[in-house]
Formats: C-alpha cells, structure tokens, sequence
C-alpha cells in the first residue's frame, strides 16, 4: 500500500501582507524550510536583521540592493544569493520597477532578530 502526502495551499488561504507578500512557515506541513515571496515596490524592504540560519534569496523580476555584513552589491534577475547564519543583513528594491524574489529560509518557521 502506498501513501502519499502533499498539501496545496491555495492562494486565497496563504499568509499575504498588505504590501502582497507572503509568508510560508513548513513547519505546518512537516517541511523544514519556509519562504517570503516578496512583492516589494521600489524603496520597500526590510531593516537589517539576522538569522541563526542560512538565507537564500532567489530575484525573478527587478533588481535589489543588498547589505551583507560590510559589503553592498547589486542582485538582478536569475540572481542566487546566499547569506550564511548570524550575517546582519537587509536589502531594498533598488529599481523602478516591482521586485518579485523569494527568500528562502532553512528553518520549518522564521527566527528573525531585527539590529
């Protein structure tokens, strides 16, 4: 006999800010990962912080600013980005159009330390 497990979450039921990102926490679905699908105009994105874990950020559309410890670089569409655990970082939309990423976390839940 074989199982299968899976879990859709539709788009009405996901966890959407006001400013149309959303939050996914596996924990819930006995996943260890979670995600920030951001949707951020230009200007728009968070204080500096850190995690106790890896962060990977994936850019689909726009370009965005990043702060990475002591270095500022530039990440554009098809980037990869990873930040080691403990890194202070932030990043902002830096273009003039939408910045459309995903944020990665290795975590079933989001552990975030604002600086």
């Amino acid at each position: 006999m074989e199982i299968n497990m899976f879990h859709v979450i539709p788009r009405a039921e996901q966890n959407q800010s006001p400013n149309r990102t959303i939050l996914f926490e596996g924990g819930q679905y006995g996943t260890p990962v979670s995600l920030f699908l951001m949707d951020a105009e230009p200007g728009q994105g968070p204080a500096l912080h850190i995690h106790p874990y890896p962060e990977t950020w994936l850019i689909h559309s726009g370009e965005a600013q990043f702060t990475v410890g002591e270095k500022t670089l530039i990440g554009k569409a098809g980037d990869i980005i990873v930040v080691d655990p403990g890194t202070p970082h932030r990043f902002v939309n830096s273009g003039n159009t939408r910045l459309e990423m995903t944020c990665i976390h290795a975590s079933d839940h989001v552990i975030q330390e604002w600086l």
